[in-house]
Parts: structure tokens; C-alpha cells; sequence
């Protein structure tokens, strides 16, 4: 082989070229990795003043910069002959007339400290693609330090922003709190005293709630529709009402459905200081309850449930009359009415009165015979003859007539009945009886 060319020698020996080896990548290689010490020595903050000298290459770049070094590896690969990388486009996402600023600038300025992204992009559209950051509280205005209790509830009033969380001391809680009631809104005055259960203590709000019986009034409601009933009980307790704070005790019985734990509490009532008509109402209670869930035997029967419960006898029969009346057992109506004299006779007794058990009877529809047979025991002859002709009990009001002598009444009550019945014959027979006087 021939030896080459002086000018051979010289061009492969340069320090811009280089033979070709078989250790070329590794030799790119190197390259790359001195093109990215040199970007890394961009972003390398240090304090030397050499750093304030920038230095350029033949064609005017900054040694140094991103541009020269993409350009210098560029450079090196297509020399090298090898299959360069694909292409990266690293166009920005974002308009750069939003920004006026370059990479470079941002890394090595000293000037200016570093500023955020928000900042560099001022632009209106940039702001479709990066949300504004919030501004540090160093910055914001705290323009709600200033309000005073009387401004903070007329803006709550009005519907607008508020802050309550400001008010930390007792004095000013008060304060805001009266101001509320000055107002005379009820909104108003319920969102003050969340605030101040949320942030007093029960014993102190108690205490200020004493003195202020508006706020109370409100608070005792508001308890109420939240069904707190415990923190409700306790505020009773502590206002000194405690007979309302039985009474509320023993409204929880209405909320247990198991029978045997509704027993339990009604027994844990009994101890509470009620009024003396409500102690007894609450140990009946009890013991109803005790026996409905025993019914056994006797024990549970009406008599026996009459004299535990000290139940009169007007109120015994008007409640065993109706009940009976509706189930339609006109024997055990009889037997609620039988008594017995001491010679052993059987005799109709009503405590109600007769006119009041013929109203009940009727209005459970008794048959005529059983509505007669009690028209006729009232002894008031004038009101057993309205009855009886209100219920059409024309045997009865024939023989009131009879008994009252008044043969004109009779004569008159004929042409109600039907012709050529009973009752019609039967008037017409004592109408031509001489043996009777009659008055008229």
C-alpha cells in the first residue's frame, strides 16, 4: 500500500478531524458527555469573576451555552459519518410572546433573583395553561381585621362575607352576640350562638345565657330541632328548671322501640324530681308497662287494672261502654249495668246516666230492641220522650203519652206511623179506651 500524502497526514492529524476508528462511539460518546459538563457548568451558580467574563466561539455563540453545544455535537456527528439522532422538536408549549426571557437568562442571571413560572408568563393566553398561583397571606389584605361586632352581624344580616373566628376573647363573643340580638334576627342570633357553642365551653355559655333571655329562648329551640336532648337536659339542669329537665328526660322514652329497655328507663325516671301530678303519671306508666309485657292471668284483667290504676267508675264505664259497643257484645254491655239489690234482685244501674249510654249505643248502631230497652230506663219522662222519638222508639213514646194522659199528642203521633201497623192499631186502642181519663 502507498504511503499517503504529506497533505494526507496533515488533514488526519489536525484537531478538528480524526481518523476513523473502531472506537468512534465511544469517542462521540465522550464528546457528549463534555457537551453536557459544559451545560452543567452553566447551571452552576459559584462566586468567581470569571464567571463575569463570557466567553465566544469563532461564529459569535457563548462556549458554553445550549446553543453551542447542541451545534458542536451536531457538528461531530455528522463528521463522523454515523446516523445522527432523530430530530426532537423543542418548540415551547407555550406562546413565546409570553415570555422574554430565555433559558440561558434564566440560569445565569445574578442580577435578578430567580422568578416563578407565574411570572415569566404574562401573557393572557398562558393563563389557559397554568393556573395562577395564590398570593402568599404576606400579601393579602386582611380586610376583615378591622370589623367590628356591630358591622360583622349587619353583614351577616345582609347575606355578605363575615368572619366570626376573629373574636377570641369572651368580651368580644358577647359582645357579638348582643349585637346579634339588638337585631332582632333570628338567623342571626342562632349562627352567633353555634359559634360560641362550638367555641365556649358548656359551663360558660350556660352562665352568659342566664342573664340573656332572648339568646336563650333561641338556643333552647335550636337544641331542640337538633334533638340534642342531652346537652338540653344538662342546660336545664344548670338554669335550675328541673322539673322541665325531668320532663325531657322522660320524653327519650318515646324514641326506645324494645319494650323490656323502655321498662328499664321509665323505672330510672321515677327518681327524677317531677311535679307531684307527673310522678304518679310517670309510675302508672311504668307499671302498665310492666304488666302488658307480663298479661297474665287476672292480673292484667279490667277490674284489676281499675283498682291498681285508681280509675273511677264514670271513666271505667264510659271506656269499657264503648269499647264493648263497637265489638258489637251487647250481653257484656248488660253486664256492665246489672246489679244485684240485697234481697237478690237484678236492677239496671248507670253511673253516666241512661240518656248517655243510649248516645253510645247508637252511635255503634245497637239494634232497636237494645236501644228501646235503655231509652226506657231514663227517668226524666220529657227527655225519654225526645229520645225515644229522635230513635224512633214508637212503643215508648206511645206509652209516655198513655202515662202522661195527653190524648192529642197521641192523636197526633198516630199519623207518624205507619197505617194499619202495630203501633197505629195500638194508639187507635187506647184512643177508645173509656176507661182511661184523659187531661185533654
Amino acid at each position: 500500500m502507498s504511503r499517503a500524502k504529506p497533505e494526507d497526514d496533515e488533514y488526519w492529524n489536525s484537531s478538528k478531524f480524526s481518523a476513523f476508528t473502531f472506537d468512534d462511539e465511544d469517542d462521540e460518546f465522550t464528546k457528549m458527555k463534555e457537551s453536557k459538563r459544559a451545560v452543567n457548568s452553566i447551571l452552576v451558580d459559584d462566586d468567581d469573576d470569571d464567571d463575569d467574563v463570557e466567553k465566544v466561539s469563532w461564529s459569535g455563540e457563548p462556549i458554553g451555552s445550549i446553543s453551542w453545544s447542541v451545534k458542536e455535537t451536531a457538528s461531530s456527528f455528522r463528521s463522523s459519518g454515523e446516523q445522527s439522532f432523530p430530530k426532537i422538536d423543542t418548540a415551547p408549549s407555550l406562546p413565546k410572546q409570553g415570555s422574554g426571557y430565555s433559558l440561558s437568562s434564566l440560569f445565569k442571571a445574578k442580577s435578578k433573583p430567580f422568578q416563578s413560572f407565574s411570572e415569566s408568563f404574562t401573557d393572557t393566553s398562558t393563563r389557559a395553561y397554568a393556573p395562577e398561583l395564590r398570593k402568599p397571606k404576606s400579601e393579602c389584605k386582611d380586610y376583615m381585621s378591622d370589623w367590628s361586632p356591630e358591622e360583622t352581624v349587619r353583614r351577616m344580616r345582609k347575606g355578605r362575607a363575615y368572619s366570626l373566628e376573629r373574636f377570641h376573647s369572651l368580651q368580644d363573643k358577647l359582645l357579638l352576640l348582643d349585637e346579634a340580638v339588638s337585631l332582632h334576627d333570628g338567623n342571626v342570633i342562632t349562627a352567633v350562638l353555634i359559634y360560641l357553642k362550638r367555641s365556649l365551653s358548656k359551663e360558660i355559655l350556660f352562665r352568659e345565657l342566664m342573664v340573656r333571655e332572648v339568646a336563650l329562648r333561641h338556643y333552647v329551640h335550636y337544641l331542640k330541632e337538633m334533638g340534642e336532648q342531652k346537652l338540653l337536659v344538662e342546660l336545664m339542669k344548670a338554669l335550675g328548671r328541673t322539673e322541665d329537665m325531668a320532663l325531657m328526660q322522660y320524653k327519650e322514652h318515646l324514641n326506645i322501640k324494645d319494650e323490656g329497655r323502655r321498662r328499664d328507663f321509665l323505672k330510672s325516671c321515677l327518681s327524677l324530681p317531677f311535679s307531684q301530678d307527673d310522678a304518679m303519671h310517670v309510675q302508672d306508666h311504668y307499671t302498665l308497662l310492666e304488666r302488658q309485657i307480663i298479661i297474665e292471668g287476672t292480673f292484667s284483667s279490667p277490674a284489676n287494672i281499675r283498682k291498681t290504676f285508681r280509675i273511677s267508675e264514670k271513666q271505667y264505664i264510659l271506656t269499657a261502654l264503648g269499647a264493648r259497643a263497637k265489638l258489637k257484645s251487647w250481653f257484656d254491655v248488660d253486664s256492665l249495668f246489672n246489679t244485684k239489690n240485697w234481697l237478690g234482685y237484678t236492677k239496671k244501674r248507670s253511673p253516666i246516666g241512661f240518656h248517655r249510654v243510649v248516645d253510645i249505643l247508637q252511635k255503634n248502631n245497637a239494634p232497636a230492641q237494645v236501644l228501646q230497652e235503655y231509652v226506657n230506663l231514663i227517668d226524666d219522662p220529657e227527655l225519654r220522650l225526645s229520645l225515644a222519638q229522635k230513635y224512633k222508639c214508637h212503643d215508648i213514646v206511645i206509652d209516655t203519652y198513655k202515662d202522661l194522659k195527653d190524648r192529642q199528642q197521641l192523636i197526633v203521633y198516630q199519623g207518624k206511623v205507619e197505617r194499619g201497623s202495630h203501633e197505629d192499631r195500638k194508639i187507635e186502642e187506647l184512643i177508645n179506651n173509656m176507661q182511661i181519663r184523659w187531661k185533654n
